[in-house]
């Protein structure tokens, strides 16, 4: 177990590092919102909804689907709360500023369920 979420660690960092890198160089400098504390929330939370399923696993296996369901819906909308004056603007963004904060949504979502279901293929 304790590999298994050491890999997982490894795994979040480095996406988090070379994505970050990526998107600060290609976006320019006046991005109405933090790259940093995006990709920081985006981290922090794929790594709590990853060692929770791993607790939840090893307690309540039939569980696991209402669990994943109930923490993206926490996820979004703590998401929501923080990034609210981001999101709720009486300004538009422009697309690539909205594009900047779906891209590391989706791309933690898909790191995330691949983890999990490494994770319910190995038991």
């Amino acid at each position: 177990m304790n590999k298994r979420i050491l890999y997982v660690v490894v795994i979040i960092l480095v996406l988090l590092a070379v994505a970050y890198n990526l998107q600060n160089y290609l976006t320019e400098d006046n991005l109405p919102y933090s790259l940093q504390k995006l990709y920081l929330f985006h981290g922090i939370a794929v790594l709590i909804v990853y060692l929770s399923i791993e607790f939840i696993y090893d307690k309540m296996p039939n569980q696991i689907g209402a669990a994943y369901l109930t923490m993206m819906f926490l996820k979004i909308g703590i998401f929501i709360l923080l990034f609210k004056s981001t999101i709720f603007t009486e300004q538009d963004l422009a697309i690539q500023h909205r594009l900047g904060l779906l891209i590391p949504f989706f791309l933690f979502l898909i790191v995330e369920a691949v983890c999990i279901a490494k994770l319910l293929k190995s038991k």
